[in-house]
């Protein structure tokens, strides 16, 4: 059986890295998703490592990188569950942050919108920055970007969603 995008609904691309910006765009992308039935893919982007000259050690340092990789990817889909029942997608890229992220976004079709969170104060942070600047117009999927600046209550109000955990915790 074959099925196409809308099969599955909507679906939101989420970059994890721990920032308290990054935590609301995962808000925001849970609870639209939730409303309208989409679906939540969660990115981890390993930044390549400086070049070490023995193997051992290069093997070492690119095995934890992947075990943390897979741990955050395992807490922000723990978040994703306690406020929903979306079972998110969870990729590992390795390579440069923005290159990453755009190859995603080119090469999955079920993907509809990039949500990015815009750091509360000073500069929104450098992936609000290069897509919603000079990548804005040449992405295929629409960007969202969540102000830092705002409360759960206001994200769960804007996007219709129920505003209450399910208690998985």
């Amino acid at each position: 059986m074959s099925w196409s995008p809308s099969d599955r609904g909507p679906g939101y691309l989420l970059v994890v890295d721990g920032s308290d910006e990054a935590e609301k765009a995962l808000r925001y992308a849970v609870r639209r998703a939730e409303a309208i039935g989409g679906q939540i893919t969660l990115l981890y982007v390993i930044r390549p490592a400086e070049f070490v000259q023995w193997g051992g050690v290069q093997d070492m340092i690119a095995a934890e990188a992947q075990e943390a990789a897979e741990a955050a990817l395992v807490r922000s889909a723990d978040h994703v569950r306690r406020l929903s029942q979306i079972i998110p997608s969870l990729v590992v890229r390795q390579g440069k942050l923005v290159e990453e992220v755009a190859a995603v976004v080119e090469q999955d079709p079920q993907l509809s919108a990039l949500v990015l969170g815009a750091a509360s104060k000073g500069a929104p942070g450098p992936l609000v920055s290069h897509f919603a600047g000079e990548r804005a117009g040449g992405l295929p999927v629409v960007i969202i970007i969540v102000p830092g600046a705002l409360s759960e209550d206001a994200i769960d109000e804007l996007t219709g969603g129920n505003g209450a955990d399910r208690g998985l915790d």
